[in-house]
């Protein structure tokens, strides 16, 4: 009779016989690198390859510690660690204790080969890096018609701003031909005139991404007038043609952000400053209102016909009330007025008496301060040959030329002698 097992049952005996096996237990592998993947955990999860086959891999946290480089698709190594049979998903693992570098993989050594001749060449410079234009409503994208990199980036797009038109076209971005399809595509949607292309798909191993590391891609998307956004993979994903293109992005649904303004957002915005505007607007105008008035009143009472209408009225008033109080004045006094005549004329003769005798005493002050007076009383006045009036002993030498104002002219002399007297 057949006997039948249980899958749990085959499991357990697959993974009890590979633990039990002592090459299995503490074994070495060596091969390449590639599908690297770092858990939120800390666990490194890795597929080892060679040319005839594939071997999965997990490294855990703890074990991780002790790994003294980044571990990177292409990179060839050799893992140490032990198989065992992975019961849950049917999978043989090699859980490894430690990883050391054997050498560069094959195609990550071809990766940075091209990396540093297109760095040569000047692909990388900035100086050659057009701007994304900030509202672009034509965007070409060239990646596969069918995954989740078109459909994000549609919904992005659609999200942001529907007026946005996508055009697509469907490249070959994994395998055979795939270089020169993407290469196709970016040069029909530069001819296209769209205004920025996204080129680019979803992640995957190195050897998933490699059409992005091909010298024709990169020399295509040089090539192109219109600005290009690179949405190769995940974020941890670099390719060539990330350091080609004006700008990269860390996945397609950002390369989608980055692309497509957000419609709704600038409608809001637009509304903020229209009312912004809208109120400035109207606080000027009452301001300007109001100067205006304040403008017409002030003209109004600077009119030259209004200030004379004003001053004849007030002309006439004063005219008038002149006129009532001189009447009352001249009947009711005439005689105070005589009285009044009399005794100003008496005030005014005593003050120019007065004015007088202050005359003449200030006269004879100032006769007193006259120069010419001094010198009608025998003083002179001593000059130097430059003018600057001699008033001590100091201020000359023997031999120096003297003029000596008198009276009546000059007397040109020289010192033959000074005399200090010291109390002075």
């Amino acid at each position: 009779m057949e006997r039948v097992y249980s899958v749990s049952q085959v499991s357990r005996y697959l993974k009890g016989a590979m633990q039990q096996d002592p090459l299995l237990q503490r074994i070495s592998v060596s091969g390449e690198v590639s599908n690297v993947k770092f858990h939120t955990s800390g666990h490194l999860y890795f597929t080892l390859k060679d040319a005839g086959g594939a071997l999965g891999c997990v490294m855990f946290a703890r074990s991780r510690r002790g790994l003294t480089f980044a571990l990177a698709n292409g990179d060839k190594v050799v893992v140490s660690g032990s198989v065992d049979y992975y019961e849950r998903d049917g999978r043989v693992q090699l859980y490894a204790a430690a990883i050391r570098r054997e050498g560069v993989g094959t195609l990550y050594e071809r990766f940075e080969a091209l990396k540093r001749e297109l760095a040569e060449r000047g692909m990388f410079d900035a100086m050659y890096k057009k701007p994304i234009p900030r509202y672009a409503l034509r965007v070409g994208i060239v990646t596969a018609s069918t995954g989740a990199a078109i459909r994000d980036i549609q919904n992005i797009c659609r999200r942001r701003n529907p007026h946005v038109k996508l055009f697509l076209y469907p490249a070959l971005v994994q395998g055979e031909g795939a270089k020169a399809s993407i290469a196709r595509g970016l040069r029909a949607m530069d001819r296209m005139g769209v205004d920025v292309i996204i080129v680019g798909r979803g992640g995957g191993s190195l050897e998933d991404l490699w059409a992005f590391n091909e010298e024709e891609v990169a020399e295509a998307i040089f090539e192109c007038g219109t600005p290009v956004i690179s949405a190769v993979g995940h974020e941890t994903d670099t390719t060539i043609a990330d350091f080609v293109a004006d700008l990269r992005a860390p996945t397609p649904s950002a390369a989608a952000e980055l692309a497509v303004f957000d419609y709704w957002k600038l409608q809001a915005d637009l509304r903020d400053i229209r009312r912004r505007l809208t109120g400035a607007v109207r606080q000027k105008t009452n301001t300007l209102r109001m100067h205006t008035k304040l403008l017409r009143a002030r003209l109004f009472s600077l009119s030259p016909r209004q200030r004379m209408s004003s001053r004849m009225n007030r002309a006439m008033e004063l005219e008038e009330a002149l006129a009532r109080a001189m009447d009352q004045k001249l009947e009711g006094s005439k005689d105070c007025v005589i009285d009044f005549e009399t005794k100003l004329y008496t005030r005014v003769r005593e003050v120019l008496e007065n004015r007088q005798r202050m005359l003449v005493r200030l006269a004879g002050r100032f006769e007193g301060l006259n120069p010419l007076e001094r010198l009608r009383q025998g003083f002179s006045f001593t000059a130097d040959a430059s003018g600057r009036a001699v008033t001590r002993v100091s201020q000359v030498r023997p031999g120096d030329a003297l003029t000596i104002h008198v009276l009546d002219g000059k007397i040109r002399a020289e010192v033959t002698e000074t005399e200090c007297r010291s109390n002075m």
